[in-house]
């Protein structure tokens, strides 16, 4: 599929989906203290984050070659992301804490949930706009 099919949005969200698949692949590493997977708004470690990650990483590769693809299954996969990301969003605000070296950076929070929703509900929109395109 070419970029002019796929759209300069579209073919950079399916990098970053990929990108953050590498990410969630390499949980398991332990690269860093505070990497463990979140799901449904709890940081994950030990085996659940061996588990947890590396599944949700195959389900975003997945999704970034759906959407690399125009495929008509990666709208429906981009409807579920986007909610799950929704409600983690949620959730782990409600159970988790922030960070002491965060407190007096809102802005970043708030950055960090508008990049999170727009690039989840974005890829949905423009994939929902393009339904034409997908095979």
């Amino acid at each position: 599929m070419s970029r002019s099919a796929r759209g300069t949005g579209l073919t950079i969200l399916a990098v970053l989906f990929a990108l953050l698949a590498i990410s969630n692949l390499s949980k398991p590493l332990h690269l860093n203290s505070e990497q463990g997977f979140v799901l449904f708004g709890a940081r994950l470690d030990g085996t659940a984050n061996a588990v947890a990650g590396p599944l949700f990483g195959v389900f975003l590769l997945v999704y970034a070659a759906g959407v690399w693809g125009m495929r008509r299954w990666a709208l429906p996969m981009g409807v579920a992301y986007a909610l799950y990301v929704s409600v983690n969003l949620v959730l782990f605000r409600l159970r988790t804490p922030p960070p002491p070296d965060l407190t007096g950076h809102p802005l970043f929070a708030l950055l960090y949930v508008l990049v999170a929703l727009g690039c989840s509900w974005g890829a949905v929109r423009l994939l929902r706009r393009r339904r034409a395109a997908l095979r």
